[in-house]
């Protein structure tokens, strides 16, 4: 008797279920895309329980007559392509067929379309077909999915909580939205406004109701191509970042996408602006002819395969570093205005009953915020071919942070900071340009290692020989150093020299010499840096800044914290209740 079956197309559609509805952000998706595909401009999602109880996708698109109605909800069944070749064109985010009949098998669904005539109305319960009626002329569609997984209990029970659930659609929500401004997006949960987008096209006003105010007025715009590829959108100053890669969202055509590959270039293109642990916020759109990339990858859709890699790579490295590179990134204090309360009036109790006391008024507490310096004074020293003003030291507090100040307002500096950063290029220019200089010792030093050590170091020997180097062993699990390079800093040979072949120690055996010098870079650079509390004139302070305003980025230490901040005039005054604030009581 046969063992192999053809399954029911019920059962094979809880299958594929099990592919294209993982979770109810899952659901959203699909949902939200079709309305989307449908040219809709308005477009409301509600939940009642983060999704698990209803969710509720509302839109104002083409809508669907009666026929497609019937046919959306068998597998396979889809107006995008029509055969084989339209799979190397995709304009459109859905395409495969499956969601809509997987959502329908392990849910309840409600589906009300019109074109604007006649309406219809379609009921299935656990993917069969309950009813299908007629319903009103409405134009658009209004698809309601409810009790989630109600038919298979094992993915019912693994889903997360309520707030995960939310969580996980709210993003995806929020990444729509930045990838189609135009649309006007409104998120609900048990009734209450989770975003409200405007969908005028304004991309920048999206990303403010999404991230707010501070990361809306701190973001670059960016535009870029090639004979390929066009690229457009928003990058946040260095300052404005996130503990995780979520925030850097790149698009295709209008399609959310991952690739692990473009997050990485453009965070490289923020190092040493930045903590290398923190990450930039990124809106990237990028438009290319269908032809060139593949997204019939993975049922999500989100996965993409470019043809051509090398040279998008190479455009958004590029752009990313050029607008970074042009811009003043001095963070500036800004002091917000204070609220003014005036207490109501009362009849104060006194001895002749009759005066009354004059109101009271109650100052909510100074806010600070980060911002970058006004753009006008950005782009005064951008015409200098400058990238930070010129700044005159007047003191020094706690041996640490000089007092500076120009036309414009004061400033801090970071010394052991700006110095890290004045060691970090003057050392990675010369490991990048090595020469031939070198200095023999008077007195050669001897490094003794342990011998696990001495067998990683007696291996690397040719890389301490390519930085000029003269080194060769010397007994039992040692070295000696007969000479070394010309750049290492008088006085820290030997304290250099340790800590160079530390790095090597460490770096194992995934050795690079563009990683080993980068590392050696920063490592020599924090070593060797003025250190806080240790008092320097002001003639030393005169000169750190002028180093520092050589430097391609004063902003920043190699690790990524600010070398300075700004406090403008207007600020200071703000602060010391002279701006405005002279009638304080």
């Amino acid at each position: 008797m046969s063992k192999i079956k053809v399954m029911d197309e019920l059962l094979a559609n809880k299958i594929a279920a099990g592919e294209v509805v993982e979770k109810c952000a899952s659901v959203v998706k699909e949902l939200v895309e079709n309305s989307i595909d449908a040219e809709s401009t308005i477009i409301k999602i509600d939940l009642i329980d983060s999704g698990i109880k209803e969710i509720k996708v509302t839109d104002n698109g083409i809508g669907m007559v009666r026929e497609d109605a019937e046919l959306a909800f068998f597998r396979h069944a889809t107006s995008k392509i029509k055969d084989e070749s339209d799979l190397y064109r995709i304009n459109t985010l859905g395409f495969r067929g499956e969601a809509l009949a997987s959502i329908a098998s392990v849910s309840k669904v409600t589906l009300k379309t019109s074109t604007g005539e006649l309406g219809t109305i379609v009921n299935i319960n656990g993917g069969i077909v309950e009813s299908i009626t007629n319903g009103d002329a409405r134009k658009g569609t209004i698809i309601s999915v409810r009790d989630l997984f109600f038919n298979t209990p094992a993915r019912l029970k693994h889903l997360k909580s309520l707030q995960s659930e939310l969580a996980n659609i709210t993003d995806y929500i929020n990444k729509l939205a930045l990838s189609h401004p135009n649309i006007k997006f409104t998120l609900t949960n048990n009734e209450v406004v989770v975003l409200n987008t405007d969908g005028t096209g304004n991309l920048l006003k999206t990303i403010n109701a999404i991230y707010g105010t501070e990361v809306s007025r701190n973001m670059f715009e960016v535009t870029c191509e090639n004979d390929d590829y066009e690229v457009s959108g928003y990058i946040s100053a260095p300052f404005i970042n996130r503990s995780s890669r979520n925030h850097i969202v790149t698009l295709v055509n209008g399609r959310i996408v991952r690739n692990q590959e473009l997050n990485r270039i453009i965070n490289d293109g923020y190092h040493s602006y930045k903590p290398d642990n923190r990450y930039p916020i990124v809106v990237l759109n990028i438009e290319v002819d269908p032809s060139l990339i593949d997204v019939n990858i993975h049922p999500t859709k989100m996965d993409i395969k470019f043809s051509k890699f090398d040279g998008l790579i190479e455009l958004i490295s590029n752009m990313v570093k050029s607008k970074i590179g042009k811009k003043n990134l001095i963070p500036k204090i800004e002091v917000k205005d204070e609220v003014v309360i005036e207490k109501p009036k009362y009849e104060e109790i006194t001895l002749d009953l009759e005066r009354v006391s004059e109101p009271e008024v109650y100052y909510n507490p100074i806010e600070i915020n980060t911002s970058l310096i006004d753009t006008q004074v950005d782009e005064d020293i951008e015409e200098k071919g400058e990238r930070m003003p010129e700044i005159y030291p007047v003191g020094l507090v706690h041996g640490t942070y000089i007092i500076g100040q120009n036309e414009l307002g004061m400033y801090l500096i970071d010394q052991h900071a700006a110095k890290e950063r004045i060691n970090y290029e003057y050392y990675k220019e010369k490991l990048g340009n090595p020469k031939n200089d070198s200095i023999s010792l008077l007195f050669p030093f001897v490094i003794e290692l342990t011998n696990n050590e001495f067998i990683i170091v007696k291996e690397k020997l040719d890389v301490l020989r390519s930085l000029k180097f003269d080194v060769e062993e010397f007994g039992v699990n040692s070295v000696i150093i007969k000479s070394h390079p010309a750049w290492l800093p008088v006085g820290y040979e030997e304290v250099s020299t340790r800590k160079i072949i530390e790095i090597i120690l460490n770096t194992g055996s995934n050795f690079s010499i563009v990683k080993f010098n980068e590392k050696l870079a920063i490592t020599l650079s924090c070593k060797l840096a003025i250190k806080a509390n240790e008092n320097i004139t002001l003639e030393e302070q005169e000169q750190l800044i002028n180093d520092l305003r050589k430097c391609d980025n004063p902003f920043n230490c190699p690790h990524g914290r600010p070398t300075t901040i700004f406090y403008s005039n207007y600020d200071l005054e703000k602060l010391f209740k002279r701006s405005g604030f002279d009638k304080i009581v």
